[in-house]
């Protein structure tokens, strides 16, 4: 049914991620599947805090996440075959929308976090992904 997947993980919460992982390896193994693995460390929102940082941390914080997604996936999908890494730095919906598109995903898999008040059913990069996406896309609780 799907050729190529998008689980999308927060190594800052691989507990959260933990059935979206689960529903991603199921689906891969049923449909033989490519699945890519992407964490996304989000961006500073304004210029201005960056600057507060040398230049070196965004290297030191992006080597920590894809050292984190290495060992997590590693240790989940071990019998898959046609597994793919992905870190980047940013805006999450933008760079996971953009990253789906690079890979031809058919599917995109997002965990929903708890919700709150203000995000009501779905978190908001979880909502903007369901919103925009070209593909399907699984929201697992």
């Amino acid at each position: 049914m799907f050729k190529t997947l998008l689980l999308t993980v927060d190594v800052n919460d691989l507990k959260g991620s933990e059935r979206p992982a689960e529903v991603a390896k199921t689906m891969a193994e049923r449909d033989d599947a490519e699945l890519h693995i992407m964490n996304v460390v989000p961006d500073y929102g304004m210029s201005i805090v960056g600057s507060f940082f040398s230049a070196d941390h965004n290297k030191a914080i992006l080597q920590e996440a894809k050292v984190a997604l290495e060992t997590w996936a590693g240790e989940r999908f071990a019998g898959l075959p046609k597994v793919r890494l992905h870190v980047d730095q940013g805006t999450i919906y933008d760079l996971v929308l953009k990253e789906a598109e690079s890979v031809s995903a058919d599917a995109i898999i997002v965990g929903a976090h708890k919700s709150q008040l203000k995000d009501y059913l779905i978190g908001p990069n979880a909502a903007r992904i369901s919103r925009h996406a070209k593909q399907s896309v699984f929201v697992v609780r």
